[in-house]
């Protein structure tokens, strides 16, 4: 789990990064929602750090957002120990509208009301907005989710057939769930779909999908033992020790988190060059030895039988 202060770190790089025309606004909001996984849902609160004073004043003390706090509950007497303060530092918190609002608010962008139908329905918000069957692509999106009779009921951001939305804290999903209704995109963030082409999304350990599948596949062609199963779409564990080490090697920051500068170096490895070793009149048991010990290696025979 990010803490606040990388977050914070992160939205400060992703800003250069759109101004030099790196990333659009789109993705760089996106990869700011991304990068707030895990961060507690607390009722009515928009972004600031969660904190047992900030939980008390949210909502009533039969809430989840009071229960599930140690302290607000008197389990515990202090914060130390709880999974929303990791390493000791502080993270945010939000509800469903207050983390849309928020990620798009860090790059100087409004999305004005209080509750999730009067964000809709201002159109003062929006630069357009539709039912969710002509969602566009390439493009942030806020979503919401309207029942049969009218109600709406919550809010998230789309990117493509991603979601990031804060329900039971901030979650992220590959895949949109049919619940969404409509999308809308906010003033400012309008870009007709139009991406660097070249632009690949920050991916770490336990994302998947077909990025982690070419990192995993470039980290493989440049020489890096990548696990067992092989590219696999999953970032797991092996991946990220070789994603450690393909950066130490490459003088890059060793975080196993592959980014711009580190997509930039697998991008421009030199093609490997392959070599078939031949060695002859080696007995079967050392031939046997050597095979086993490589990959895809094969023997023949030679001589009389």
């Amino acid at each position: 789990m990010n803490t606040a202060a990388y977050v914070d770190s992160l939205i400060a790089d992703l800003k250069g990064q759109v101004q030099s025309k790196q990333i659009t606004l789109s993705q760089a909001v996106w990869e700011t929602a991304k990068a707030c996984l895990e961060w507690p849902y607390v009722w009515s609160a928009w972004g600031d750090e969660c904190t047992p004073s900030e939980r008390k004043k949210r909502h009533r003390t039969d809430h989840d957002t009071y229960k599930n706090c140690q302290v607000c509950s008197g389990s515990k007497s202090s914060c130390t120990g709880c999974k929303w303060l990791p390493d000791g530092n502080r993270v945010r918190c939000y509800d469903c509208r207050g983390f849309t609002a928020w990620c798009i608010r860090q790059f100087g962008l409004n999305i004005e009301g209080s509750i999730v139908s009067t964000q809709w329905n201002n159109n003062n918000n929006w630069a357009r907005k539709d039912t969710i069957a002509s969602m566009p692509q390439n493009q942030l999106v806020c979503l919401f989710q309207r029942t049969a009779d009218g109600k709406w009921l919550h809010t998230g951001l789309g990117y493509n057939k991603e979601t990031c939305e804060c329900q039971k804290g901030v979650q992220y999903f590959a895949n949109r769930d049919p619940k969404w209704t409509h999308w809308a995109i906010p003033k400012g963030l309008d870009q007709g779909g139009v991406e660097p082409v070249d632009w690949k999304p920050t991916i770490r350990r336990g994302d998947r999908g077909e990025y982690v599948t070419l990192a995993q596949v470039k980290l493989k062609d440049a020489g890096y033992d990548i696990g067992k199963s092989g590219a696999d779409e999953i970032f797991g564990a092996a991946t990220q020790t070789a994603v450690k080490n393909f950066q130490r090697d490459h003088g890059l920051g060793v975080d196993g988190v592959v980014g711009p500068m580190t997509w930039d170096a697998l991008d421009n490895q030199p093609a490997i060059q392959l070599y078939t070793v031949h060695i002859p009149m080696m007995p079967l048991y050392k031939a046997e030895a050597l095979v086993q010990s490589y990959s895809g290696a094969w023997m023949t025979k030679e001589g009389a039988d």
